[in-house]
């Protein structure tokens, strides 16, 4: 929806959704997500060509479309924590959050070199923000500039709340912010597990042939940073975010082939991280060429 009458919908479910009780919010945006599921047929189509990539061949036609309905349930809850949130809560959020391997984090800092972490679509990515900032790890990170700019904004201004400082890709050098940010000690926050402007490297991800984003390897390439990826998980009425070991940039005499390599590392880790909670991977879009005839001929 573009224009104000897009920007009035989020305000006026920040507004409702934000009168609710934590447990009434989050089960009424699961069983919004749910109910949804039914309705939005075609997305509902791609969601099972996901996670029978993820799931397996060995997995019944039934577990995978229940798998795909447990995946709008849990969009359901991220878009009701989101309009939420208020600065008020963002204490009850970190004690209901729980970080793993922070300790190889705090050793690079230590050692003077810059962070990049890195994560798919998962769980409530936002709230890594909130619980950074309580670990003393000021978060920045790129957020797309959707075509209804108020709504842009109104994004910014929210996982300002949660204690992420945003960069949108498109206005100003993105690159050159995230270096410098960098080669300052900050943390940079990466979700990379989608070609958004289709300008990746070719990476094989879930058995099939796709492109991901270079960015998180070219920064490593241009700053010397550490890379860690990340699983962002719910964890009951909570969250989980696991850091996993820092993946280095792969030696190989080509600056290419090393961001080539260090993505496809990356993807084959970001395998992992999904396949331990896949109803949480929010991939609503097509995601590997395949995808996109498979769509046309559901239409």
């Amino acid at each position: 929806m573009r224009g104000l009458p897009g920007y009035l919908l989020y305000r006026a479910l920040s507004g409702l959704f934000g009168l609710l009780p934590a447990p009434a919010m989050r089960g009424g945006g699961r069983w919004i997500g749910f109910w949804l599921s039914f309705v939005a047929r075609k997305r509902m189509r791609l969601l099972r060509r996901h996670m029978r990539r993820v799931m397996g061949p060995a997995s019944s036609e039934d577990q995978i479309t229940a798998a795909g309905r447990e995946m709008f349930a849990s969009y359901g809850r991220y878009w009701a924590e989101v309009f939420w949130f208020r600065p008020r809560r963002k204490g009850w959020v970190i004690r209901n959050a729980h970080a793993t391997g922070l300790d190889a984090v705090y050793a690079a800092q230590q050692a003077g070199r810059g962070v990049v972490l890195v994560a798919p679509h998962m769980g409530n990515w936002e709230v890594a923000g909130a619980v950074a900032e309580s670990l003393n790890l000021r978060v920045l990170s790129v957020a797309e500039d959707l075509p209804n700019r108020r709504i842009t904004d109104w994004f910014i201004q929210t996982r300002a709340a949660f204690g992420i400082d945003i960069l949108v890709h498109g206005r100003g050098s993105t690159m050159t912010a995230l270096t410098k940010a960098l080669e300052r000690g900050q943390v940079v926050a990466l979700v990379a597990d989608r070609d958004v402007n289709g300008r990746g490297v070719p990476v094989e991800f879930f058995g099939e042939m796709t492109t991901m984003p270079a960015g998180p390897y070219s920064l490593v390439e241009l700053t010397g940073a550490a890379l860690f990826p990340v699983g962002s998980y719910y964890d009951g009425p909570g969250y989980l975010f696991e850091v996993h070991p820092e993946l280095p940039l792969p030696n190989a005499d080509d600056r290419a082939e090393r961001i080539r390599l260090g993505t496809q590392a990356l993807a084959y880790e970001f395998e992992d991280i999904i396949r331990a909670q896949p109803t949480s991977w929010h991939l609503f879009q097509p995601n590997w060429p395949s995808d996109i005839p498979a769509e046309e001929e559901s239409e």
